[in-house]
Formats: C-alpha cells, structure tokens, sequence
C-alpha cells in the first residue's frame, strides 16, 4: 500500500498517518526524516543535500525525488510506505510521476477552515509534562489551569488564531493544488494503481479511522 496523505494543518493527518502505518505496517516517510537520515548514513545523495543545507540554501526537487528513489527502494519499503508531507508542491508531485514513483492512494483529509481555526485556537497545554486540553472539547476542571499540578497552562503560539490562518492560507495556495492535480491524474491514467479518496476529518477519532480504511481498500 503506496499512499500519499494530504490535508490542512490541524486536520489530524500525524494522528491518521500513525494509524495508517501500524495498520498496514508500513513506514511513514517524511522529507525531513529522510533528509537526516541520508546525511547521517553519509551516502553519496546524503552528503549533496548536507552541503546545500549547510549553506542555507533548499534541496532542490531532482535531488528530493533522488532521496525518496533511494530510501523506498529499502527492505522496510517492500510492502509500501505513506509519504508525510510529500510532494508538497505540483513539482514535486510531478517530479514522482516523471520518476515512475507508483502510488496506490491518495487520500485527502478534509476539515473546513473555521473547525481547524476551532480546533487549535482553542489548545491549551500544561508544557512541562506535555498535557494538551481543549477550552470546548476538553477542558480543565479550574479555568486556566492545569489538572494535575494546578500551574497554568498556555496557549502554544502555533495554535494562535491568527497564526493558524495564515498557516492555512499557505496550505491552499501551495498544498492544496495537489487535490486537482492527483484528481487530473487519475482521469489520465484510469488504468493505473492510483486512487484518489477524499475523507471527511470531521468526527471521532474511530470514525474517521474507518472512514479512512474504507478509503484505502
């Protein structure tokens, strides 16, 4: 089971993708883990992006698509793997299909704008134990505090309004093209492996997990 997981921050898709994997077990392959990963097994491919990163420039997509060719070409890859925020680009989503980089699925997680906004601005963590609440869905027994220890918690500055919403509108004008494109591809090759799914991230953690299975059969 090939799979490339897409949707908005705050959608759920680390929690998903952990399923996902477990389930099928698979390995879930993130740029940044592979990027570490070949620069500290110091291959050739490993050593070009250290060189680049190193100098603060950004991995270009050939040596990225380079990358990805290596490691899901390892033992652990045999039976599949699921791509964590890759491609993240049309480039890059075009730079797999120029590779011949089969996927089985892609799967959209959709949530709409105001619940994500929901969701994170309403966060709250105790942060040195790591102990995360919810204002609405579930929040401390005193306002403000932690149950616990009774310290206060705080609101991440990730989880703040403003910030969520300008981390969505980078989604949509550099992620979410993706949908279209995986949608186009499909139509161009309906005889291949890929298929699109779109889930609905909307729900308990159980039913969107059987949503997503029901997607990935």
């Amino acid at each position: 089971m090939r799979i490339i997981l897409l949707g908005p921050p705050g959608a759920g898709k680390g929690t998903q993708a952990e399923f996902i994997c477990s389930r099928f077990d698979i390995p879930q392959i993130s740029t940044g883990d592979m990027l570490r990963a070949a620069v500290s097994a110091g291959t050739e491919l490993g050593m070009k992006a250290k060189d680049i990163m190193a100098s603060g420039g950004l991995v270009p997509d050939d040596l990225i698509i380079a990358l990805v060719r290596e490691r899901i070409a390892a033992p652990d890859c045999r039976e599949g793997f699921l791509f964590d925020g890759f491609p993240r680009t049309i480039p890059q989503a075009q730079a797999v299909e120029d590779a011949d980089i089969e996927i089985d699925r892609v799967v959209e997680i959709h949530v709409d704008d105001d619940v994500i906004v929901q969701r994170l601005s309403g966060r709250r963590v105790h942060e040195p134990s790591g102990r995360v609440y919810h204002l609405e869905h579930n929040p401390p027994r005193n306002p403000g505090v932690d149950d616990v220890t009774g310290e206060p918690l705080a609101q991440r500055a990730d989880d703040c309004e403003d910030t969520v919403r300008n981390r969505l509108h980078v989604y949509h004008e550099q992620t979410e093209p993706l949908v279209a494109f995986y949608q186009d591809y499909v139509q161009r090759h309906p005889q291949g492996p890929t298929r699109y799914r779109r889930v609905d991230g909307v729900g308990s953690l159980a039913q969107v997990q059987d949503r997503l299975l029901e997607a990935l059969q």
